[in-house]
């Protein structure tokens, strides 16, 4: 059965627009709280990220979860990640996030996490949208929710975030900006790698409420690079809005992407005899990720775009590490979903134990040129699996002989097909896309 409400990643729009609505929340937190309830649930973490609606959207899953009988336990301003994370170590039941990650602030949305800190399945997803088209009723007084406030929940998620490495460790020598996108990660981060003995610079840690996301952050990381230049740093670290992405810079200014992290970190499990398995990536992980891998003969298979793709191809194959270019890293032995911070600290251990700057350490994997077209088409009909289309894609991948590929998807959102080719040579690359956006534009026509 199709979901009318929920994406890969909850549920998310403008503010103000159906669903992103007071009255939708209020009916959606009800709907949630029945569902949980109906499993034997009665508690719910509540958290959020810094964007201005978070407060008026707290409040009405508040009141529509207590009028169900779940009772609430409010977070405050955390990392997706945290809530994750505290929803497992408190026993609770759900977990509910208000955050749209990495959009703009006039956006928001929900995501739900089960009691052990992993996305919601499709069944209760799909319970949740079957209570929304329901009346909304009320519990008996005597059952209605209690809601409380957890006060230590920063520290709790800072202690968990330094076990992610040995008891022990010091950064003391290295200095890092760190760039919190005005969002989640304001407080935590700059803690987490100021108490293992890093010197900190802070960007981007003054939130309020309309600045989340706004030229700063892993979307838009042109100001960590000239700090990082300016300050002489090691190197720089950028989260998204909420923290569960993140992206680096080195001491040249030079971003290095999630492929390139997620590299870092596979090479120094596997040398530190802590690999479990193999690496998954995503279709649009870079191909010098993948050839990388195999010169270390680590297995690598390639999910859908998304992190819930990613995460259910982990579990499927019981491996530990996998993530997406964007900088959502999944390091299953420590956390159930992508993290920023933790992710941000096995690189700082990868180049630790190699003795390397971030600079030298990322020479290990070449990155192949990748060109990304967009089509726009119209009516019912399939351009992808047209026999002219699959025809041309065959062609090209037999000109670039094993050192390239070809992708061709659908966008989710829009009516448009991606074409996206990645090669040794970057104008060869270039010429391949614009041949076979031609085609699939004809073909459109």
């Amino acid at each position: 059965m199709s979901k009318k409400y929920f994406g890969t990643d909850g549920i998310r729009g403008r503010v103000g627009e159906y669903p992103i609505t007071p009255d939708f929340m209020l009916k959606l937190g009800w709907a949630a709280g029945k569902a949980f309830r109906r499993q034997g649930i009665c508690r719910v973490l509540v958290g959020k990220d810094t964007r201005i609606s978070g407060y008026m959207f707290e409040s009405v899953l508040e009141a529509g979860l207590s009028a169900a009988g779940a009772d609430v336990l409010l977070l405050g301003p955390m990392p997706t990640p945290a809530i994750a994370y505290l929803t497992r170590t408190f026993h609770a039941e759900a977990g509910i996030v208000i955050s749209a990650s990495h959009n703009p602030h006039y956006d928001n949305g929900i995501k739900f996490f089960s009691g052990q800190g992993t996305k919601l399945p499709d069944e209760l997803e799909l319970i949740i949208e079957e209570l929304l088209d329901t009346p909304m009723t009320v519990v008996d007084s005597a059952q209605l929710g209690k809601v409380s406030r957890i006060n230590d929940a920063a520290g709790r998620y800072i202690e968990f975030c330094k076990s992610s490495v040995p008891t022990g460790t010091s950064f003391a020598g290295l200095k890092i900006v760190v760039d919190c996108a005005h969002g989640a990660t304001y407080k935590v981060a700059p803690s987490v790698f100021r108490e293992l003995g890093a010197e900190v610079a802070v960007l981007a840690a003054q939130p309020n409420g309309l600045n989340i996301n706004d030229r700063c952050g892993s979307t838009d990381i042109v100001a960590l690079q000239a700090e990082v230049l300016m300050q002489r740093a090691d190197l720089g670290i950028a989260f998204d809005g909420d923290g569960d992405r993140v992206l680096m810079v080195d001491h040249t200014g030079a971003v290095v992407d999630g492929d390139e992290l997620l590299f870092l970190i596979a090479r120094d499990m596997q040398e530190q005899g802590s690999l479990q398995g193999g690496v998954v990536g995503t279709l649009m992980s870079n191909l010098g990720l993948e050839l990388a891998l195999q010169d270390m003969s680590i297995p690598f298979e390639r999910a859908k775009v998304g992190d819930r793709y990613v995460m259910a191809e982990l579990l499927t194959r019981n491996w530990q590490l996998g993530g997406e270019s964007s900088g959502h890293i999944v390091c299953c032995h420590h956390a159930t979903t992508g993290d920023g911070i933790i992710a941000g600290l096995q690189v700082l251990m990868a180049l630790k134990h190699r003795g390397q700057r971030l600079a030298e350490a990322r020479q290990g994997m070449r990155k192949f040129p990748q060109v990304l077209v967009n089509v726009r088409y119209a009516g019912d009909r399939d351009p992808v699996g047209h026999p002219a289309v699959l025809e041309a894609c065959e062609r090209v991948t037999e000109q670039m002989a094993g050192r390239g590929r070809v992708l061709l998807r659908k966008s989710g959102t829009e009516p448009l097909v991606r074409v996206m080719v990645e090669g040794d040579d970057e104008s060869q690359v270039r010429l391949h896309a614009d041949h076979l956006a031609k085609i699939v534009a004809d073909v459109c026509a």
